[in-house]
């Protein structure tokens, strides 16, 4: 009994999990949480199963894998409608959406297939029974295929966790060989480092020195590098623009990561003004990414692509608090980080990267029909939402998430982005914080 319990716990642990994947990651990130569900056809909220949930949130990969472990498209939700309609009911809903009619596809023919192999199978029941006395009902024979489908389903299930299990053993395997070669190249390499050094007679306490492993150390190194990249154009205060940078490197892991990215490109220009509220001494007129002509004078923090050069606006009274005017630095700071870390005009991703391009321009395309449901929005993510050209609405939304954070502090604030855009949440940090940190020099 007691055994019973825990597997219905462990399952719907797996469940919650799963159900949180969907929403804020990939399949690959999750398709450990898939091998351990018992049930691929499992009811939940609703009466819905996972087929269900992936249709409707246009996830191809998802939905592919699961029909591939026999997930029933006949299988149908309390609003009775099953994987298919609901397919149908989503491309008419996203006609553009290419996603979308890839899944519509795919669930079309493993419906269409289900069919065939049910009416083949029905035949075959009907002509061996055509000479013996009937002994059962239509309804047990309905149900008896039904069952032997079903049973063909979990041997199919079963074969492909065998071939994922040796998958992961190779994997093991592979992964084993590679760390021991990269232990034996790092040792390599610093064994002649060593031998460098004695021949040059450069052993000594600073050329054996590592870099910092001590958090506040680091965090110290990392505001002093930004401060060594900043100029205060006008005003003397040096501790308030100090306090700004420590305060995004404290703040969150989002706003932390683009602080230890800037401070090691010698690229990085800050120009603050600490007397004014905002940017119109130290740039008057300037052109925004879309085209449109801006005036110094309505902005507090601006980032000028041009020049790659961040302006800020920084006095602190009773209309700008220092949350806002850090806030504003954050926003303004991580689109230079986009623009120097992707080299792609600003956009949150390299070029010629058409995967992430494609679910860039998903998240925002799934915010503007949001908007024309009659959703609101965060003042941050409106305004990308405003620009005109879709490379700035992509660019100034990744902006968006550090500003929000910024603004609402860590824990508000990625809940404002999982209620309200749960997909740019989950893009930035898993592919925008994962660049800037690979590519930090400190």
């Amino acid at each position: 009994m007691a055994s019973n319990i825990w597997n219905s716990n462990a399952e719907q642990f797996v469940e919650e999990r799963l159900l949180a994947g969907l929403v804020t990651g990939s399949f690959l990130q999750h398709k450990d949480l898939l091998d351990k569900l018992e049930d691929v056809n499992r009811r939940m909220i609703g009466e819905k199963t996972l087929l269900h949930v992936e249709v409707g949130l246009g996830k191809a990969d998802w939905v592919e894998e699961l029909l591939a472990r026999g997930a029933d498209t006949d299988i149908t939700d309390d609003s009775q409608q099953n994987a298919l309609s609901s397919a149908e009911e989503m491309v008419r809903q996203f006609p553009d959406d290419v996603e979308r009619s890839k899944i519509l596809n795919l669930v079309t023919l493993v419906h269409r297939r289900d069919q065939v192999i049910l009416r083949r199978l029905q035949a075959s029941l009907s002509r061996s029974t055509d000479h013996v006395t009937p002994v059962a009902s239509p309804e047990c024979d309905i149900a008896s295929l039904k069952s032997s489908v079903d049973s063909l389903r979990r041997e199919v299930k079963s074969l492909v966790r065998q071939l994922s299990s040796s998958l992961e053993e190779l994997k093991v395997q592979v992964c084993g060989r590679d760390a021991l070669l990269c232990c034996l190249e790092e040792s390599v390499t610093s064994t002649a480092e060593d031998v460098t050094c004695i021949k040059c007679g450069l052993i000594g306490e600073a050329s054996l020195r590592q870099p910092t492993s001590d958090p506040v150390v680091a965090r110290q190194e990392c505001v002093d590098g930004m401060m060594q990249k900043t100029r205060i154009v006008y005003g003397s205060g040096v501790d308030e623009t100090h306090r700004l940078y420590e305060r995004l490197y404290d703040g969150d892991e989002i706003t932390a990561c683009i602080i230890k990215y800037l401070c090691g490109d010698d690229r990085v220009k800050v120009l603050v003004d600490l007397e004014y509220e905002n940017i119109v001494r130290m740039k008057e007129k300037f052109v925004d990414l879309d085209g449109t002509l801006g005036n110094g004078s309505e902005w507090i923090s601006f980032y000028f692509f041009e020049s790659e050069t961040v302006y800020l606006g920084a006095l602190v009274d009773s209309s700008n608090s220092e949350k806002y005017v850090c806030a504003e630095l954050a926003w303004a700071v991580s689109q230079l980080s986009l623009k120097l870390v992707f080299d792609n005009e600003g956009r949150p991703y390299s070029r010629g990267d058409v995967e992430r391009e494609r679910e860039w321009m998903r998240a925002l395309v799934e915010l503007v029909e949001r908007r024309k449901r009659g959703g609101g929005y965060d003042w941050s993510i409106n305004r990308a939402l405003y620009r005109k050209t879709p490379k700035a609405k992509v660019c100034w939304l990744a902006a968006a998430v550090p500003r929000i954070i910024a603004d609402d502090g860590s824990t508000e604030g990625r809940a404002i982005l999982q209620q309200q855009a749960p997909l740019l949440l989950s893009l930035y940090s898993n592919n925008v914080m994962g660049k800037l940190l690979a590519s930090a020099k400190r």
